[in-house]
């Protein structure tokens, strides 16, 4: 496996939760806030906030990735753009610990830059000292730098088209701002509907194509023109795409 592939793989288990922004994120007794960030492109840190809510130490690694898609699949590689202290955690019963994150070098971007820093709660019984790190969970959280000057806008282009038999999904997007798809339906031409997610459906960054198969049954009638409702952004759009003959 390729560094590219294996970075693209640890992605694909990041939990999508964690992609969620807005609140805190719990599972078990560790709470991680805020769960997106979003640094101006003059700012140069920020923090993630640990919670222990039960009556046991946690313990975690912290790393962080560049984020990018390639080829409509999702990329992680290592960085040193963005740096996190501490590396490895410890919080105590109902205490709280800061990560801090650091830029080596803020400054203005006309396309906004794009992280993911993973966060592995590791156990550390006596059972498992010695024989690796055993994850119990991991959370993703996404953090963007944002453009110079106005705010960013994402430009989408929504293609609909068959893949080795199945229903498949192609957003592009030339904007210079990130994209995050939301509760996402299709309307065909006779008024059908097709529910594509009810949540979080995933992100196309800045001047990148994303792929997705649909949810969908391989002979699941979109053929023709479709109707597209969607939250980007936290914003209700609608698109129109024809499929392919």
């Amino acid at each position: 496996m390729t560094v590219r592939r294996a970075f693209a793989f640890l992605l694909w288990l990041a939990p999508m939760l964690c992609m969620l922004g807005g609140a805190s994120v719990g599972a078990a007794n560790l709470q991680i806030s805020p769960v997106t960030i979003n640094l101006r492109a003059e700012q140069n840190a920020a923090g993630i906030t640990l919670q222990n809510l039960g009556d046991k130490p946690l313990y975690g690694q912290v790393r962080v990735f560049s984020w990018d898609q390639v080829k409509g699949e999702e990329v992680l590689l290592p960085t040193q753009e963005l740096m996190a202290s501490p590396p490895i955690v410890e919080v105590t019963p109902s205490g709280r610990q800061t990560i801090r994150l650091v830029r080596r070098s803020a400054g203005p971007a006309a396309q906004e830059r794009t992280f993911r820093v993973l966060i592995d709660e590791v156990a550390r019984d006596a059972e498992t000292e010695g024989n690796g790190v055993d994850i119990r969970l991991r959370y993703s959280v996404p953090v963007f730098v944002l453009p110079v000057g106005a705010p960013g806008k994402e430009v989408l282009a929504w293609q609909v088209f068959r893949k080795e038999g199945a229903w498949m999904l192609r957003i592009s997007n030339s904007g210079n701002f990130h994209a995050q798809i939301g509760a996402t339906s299709f309307a065909n031409q006779a008024g059908k509907e097709h529910d594509i997610s009810k949540g979080l459906f995933g992100y196309v960054l800045a001047g990148r194509m994303r792929e997705w198969r649909l949810p969908v049954a391989n002979d699941a009638a979109l053929d023709g023109v479709l109707t597209i409702s969607a939250n980007v952004n936290a914003k209700a759009i609608i698109a129109r795409t024809s499929t392919p003959p």
